[in-house]
């Protein structure tokens, strides 16, 4: 069984040392507030995701790598509009990989970086880059995203 334990944060501004970019469209075929069914195509990849409720940082999740046609017509066929659209970027931080989601569409002007974690008491430093951390507001999740764009708020 998988456990995703995730903070999320703000970027004040991008690191001048990033990765390059890949492009991530993401929709819903399920998406209730106690689980989630997502798809999503990330490069030249697809991926099918089961998610559970998020309880304090930690979550239920299930990843699977499917062929990035059908992660295609699934996103056509089987998610409502609007899809999440966004580039991700890589970067390490003291020891750390932190994944930096520049949102695009209906989200356009958010920026957020998450760090994965091995436990919910781990220590990490807080990159300079990173501002207000929003793990706990629920507004943030991509899910949410979908119902409640960024451009909206």
């Amino acid at each position: 069984m998988g456990i995703e334990i995730e903070r999320k944060f703000l970027v004040n501004q991008l690191p001048s040392t990033l990765s390059p970019g890949l492009v991530i469209c993401q929709g819903y075929m399920l998406n209730q507030k106690d689980r989630v069914v997502r798809v999503r195509t990330k490069g030249d990849n697809g991926f099918l995701t089961i998610k559970g409720k998020t309880v304090g940082t930690r979550r239920r999740e299930f990843e699977y790598k499917i062929p990035l046609t059908d992660a295609q017509q699934m996103l056509t066929l089987f998610c409502e509009p609007p899809l999440v659209e966004k580039t991700r970027f890589k970067i390490e931080f003291k020891g750390f990989e932190w994944v930096i989601d520049q949102f695009a569409g209906k989200n356009s002007g958010l920026v957020v970086a998450e760090i994965e974690l091995d436990h919910e008491s781990q220590v990490f430093e807080t990159p300079p880059w990173a501002g207000e951390e929003v793990s706990h507001d629920p507004r943030y999740y991509n899910s949410n995203l979908i119902k409640h764009p960024y451009s909206t708020w």
